[in-house]
């Protein structure tokens, strides 16, 4: 990002009643409101007028996620940084957002200090997410990790992450120590790997 001058951020928002509101965030800071758009063609009509560091875009446009889209703006600037804004939390959205090359995800209403906050984070982090959409990622991921276990597997996934060994987790569970072997067995089958350090490691990285 430059930093030597104001940077250029350019908004696209079907609600035009909201153009003042957001060049009033940027007024007195080290960022500019460059253009307004209420929809995706005109942003690219103006992108090399306009030449934004920052792309700040509602969720719900039409287009934003087809190849005149994000796909576009990434093809145009690699480096550019996109956030996008919603009323939408729905996980398949916020996924399909970051999929398109979108660095950060807030859901409305935003404010100035919203705003100021995502900015600040996609400079100091890289990214920007709202801890609503933060905690909505971290429960499906979970979620999904936990899906792909049955019931018992995920009773013993939880005392191997304790630390217990699997004689423990015999007694605790009240079965025999082959059946547990033979749960871990399948467990490591689907983590696809072949020992108690790799399957708490693998484990770890999927939630």
């Amino acid at each position: 990002m430059k930093t030597n001058e104001k940077l250029q951020i350019i908004v696209i928002d079907t609600n035009n009643e909201l153009h003042e509101t957001y060049k009033s965030y940027f007024k007195d800071t080290n960022y500019e409101l460059s253009g307004f758009y209420e929809n995706v063609g005109d942003a690219i009509l103006d992108f090399d007028y306009a030449q934004p560091d920052i792309i700040i875009s509602e969720a719900t446009v039409k287009n934003i996620f087809e190849k005149i889209g994000l796909s576009f703006f990434k093809s145009k600037n690699p480096n550019i940084k996109i956030i996008m804004v919603s009323v939408v939390d729905d996980f398949e959205v916020i996924k399909k957002a970051f999929m398109h090359g979108a660095s950060g995800y807030l859901t409305k209403p935003v404010n100035k200090d919203r705003i100021q906050h995502a900015l600040e984070s996609l400079e100091r982090e890289g990214a920007a997410i709202s801890n609503d959409v933060a905690k909505k990622l971290i429960l499906m991921f979970q979620r999904k990790s936990q899906t792909i276990f049955s019931k018992r597997e995920n009773q013993i996934i939880d005392h191997l992450r304790q630390g217990a060994t699997y004689k423990i987790i015999a007694q605790k569970l009240f079965v025999t120590t082959s059946a547990i072997n033979f749960h871990i067995q399948n467990i490591y089958l689907k983590l696809n790997v072949n020992s108690k350090s790799e399957a708490l490691l693998k484990l770890q990285e999927i939630g």
